[in-house]
């Protein structure tokens, strides 16, 4: 069976939001945004990790969990058709399949007939969190109301709209009230399961047990509810992939992140809680905290909690150490409480503290600690800038490395300035164009990149309509690259040059 995932992308398009005047990108498993200063890159980037926020509780534990009092839940619950004890056991059964078939590698699983409801009911009734999204982009951003997020000068609103082949969402920016709706949902759309969790195998373990209550126990109300808990639970991993792959945990790593991993013990971890609405001291008329910058810190704090703490046992973050930092970074508890960030070069017996350690390592630290204890696959990990402080030729390693990051199941989104940044994503396009055996005494073989994997997504200043547009660029073959109007900045110095060189010459 083919999933509306594998055919066709998620698309998402933006009108009069900041500086961009429209936009309508694909979301890649690796997606970079690229052109001017000011031209709403960061704008893009943020409005996507706030409805990565949105999306991933949408299809998980916010909306369908058992402690929740939202209206819809409540109304699932009260419209669910009597379950007997043979529904219950089909349920079962049906789960244990999912696994059987996961082991065999043969997914999707097809949603048996009787929680199809309840996730098409979910989606038609997604026009309705239209404040609650609005909340995630606010708070994400650090503003008071989304109508500050509305082009300068426009008076329609701003509006953004998902688009995938299941269904299409539309979320209206006004002077008043955001406005959601669901334009369309296709009757069509095949509900499934495609990928197996740890979360449920939990799930099915309680729900094995509980099935194998005595009788006497199973008719009361009680007996009920947790069949009904637990076909919601279902329904949320359906529903995640209808609405994939913004149902992913995302990340988000700000262009200021150097000097935050040097003055993030001075953050108190309750002021992060009540961002955006709150500066670093109440008294003082400092900025609001915007959620990007407050979930980064609160991300650092959590590395000194063991519970919130893990270690992938992948080699990203080691290989980044060692291919470009040459030493390792390390996390140690302070006497405060809050995390001690380090760096130990090769050969070296001791460590050195993070802020008396290079630009170029501060600006790693941050993003080798979120490959070694945070992001997991299927995640989302979005960098603002990573070519800050790196020299040309550690960007060139850095993107190949990222490769191997994209290679591992982790999407990501970059947002830069750097030519050489996109000059070797066309060297990693180009060579998945190669055969394998040909790609071998070629720097960076082991990381190519299909064209599908990568997009890169120009935004360019107009005057008509004023503001930015932004228009996907694609690897051109007799250009040798990515279109991205660095090149005219370097024809521009040589003219300059040979200018100066002919008057120099002329006046001898």
């Amino acid at each position: 069976m083919t999933t509306p995932t594998q055919t066709e992308p998620l698309r998402l398009s933006v009108s009069n939001f900041g500086p961009i005047a429209k936009a309508e990108i694909d979301l890649r498993p690796l997606t970079v945004f690229v052109g001017p200063s000011n031209t709403g890159k960061s704008y893009l980037a943020i409005l996507i990790y706030a409805l990565h926020r949105f999306f991933s509780d949408y299809a998980g534990s916010r909306f369908f969990g058992s402690g929740q009092i939202y209206p819809i839940v409540r109304r699932m619950f009260r419209e669910l058709p009597p379950f007997d004890d043979d529904n219950a056991k089909g349920l079962i059964d049906w789960m244990k399949a999912v696994f059987v078939q996961v082991d065999a590698k043969s997914l999707p699983v097809q949603s048996p007939d009787f929680i199809e409801p309840i996730v098409r009911s979910s989606l038609s009734d997604l026009g309705n969190f239209s404040e609650v999204i609005a909340q995630d982009i606010e708070r994400s951003f650090g503003i008071e109301n989304t109508a500050r997020l509305i082009r300068h000068g426009n008076r329609t609103g701003a509006k953004i709209t998902l688009r995938s082949k299941p269904f299409e969402y539309e979320l209206a920016l006004k002077r008043g009230k955001p406005k959601g709706s669901v334009i369309s949902i296709s009757e069509e759309i095949p509900l499934y399961i495609d990928q197996y969790t740890e979360e449920m195998e939990e799930v099915l373990l309680w729900a094995d047990e509980f099935l194998n209550t005595p009788p006497v126990s199973r008719g009361d109300a009680r007996w009920r509810q947790d069949v009904q808990i637990f076909m919601c639970e279902c329904s949320s991993w359906i529903l995640s992939n209808v609405v994939s792959p913004l149902n992913s945990n995302a990340h988000y790593l700000p262009a200021d992140r150097t000097g935050v991993m040097h003055a993030h013990r001075v953050v108190v971890a309750s002021l992060i809680e009540r961002a955006p609405r709150t500066g670093i001291r109440r008294d003082t008329p400092l900025p609001a905290l915007s959620g990007v910058l407050a979930d980064f810190l609160e991300q650092l704090v959590g590395l000194s909690e063991p519970r919130r703490r893990h270690t992938n046992k992948n080699n990203l973050a080691a290989n980044l150490e060692q291919q470009i930092l040459k030493g390792k970074i390390h996390s140690e508890n302070s006497e405060t409480g809050y995390p001690m960030f380090s760096y130990q070069p090769n050969d070296w017996k001791g460590d050195l503290p993070l802020m008396n350690s290079s630009s170029m390592v501060s600006e790693l630290a941050p993003i080798i600690l979120y490959l070694r204890h945070i992001v997991q696959p299927g995640d989302v990990l979005i960098i603002e800038e990573p070519e800050s402080h790196l020299h040309p030729k550690m960007q060139v390693e850095f993107i190949r490395q990222l490769a191997a990051v994209v290679h591992s199941g982790i999407r990501v989104m970059l947002t830069t300035h750097s030519e050489w940044v996109l000059d070797e994503l066309a060297n990693l396009v180009r060579l998945s164009e190669l055969p394998k055996a040909q790609r071998k005494g070629i720097a960076g073989a082991d990381f190519a990149l299909s064209r599908d994997q990568v997009g890169v997504w120009l935004f360019e200043p107009k005057q008509r309509p004023k503001g930015s547009v932004v228009k996907e660029i694609p690897c051109d073959v007799e250009f040798g690259g990515f279109r991205s109007g660095f090149d005219d900045v370097a024809l521009g110095t040589y003219n300059d040059y040979a200018e100066i060189s002919n008057r120099i010459g002329g006046s001898e």
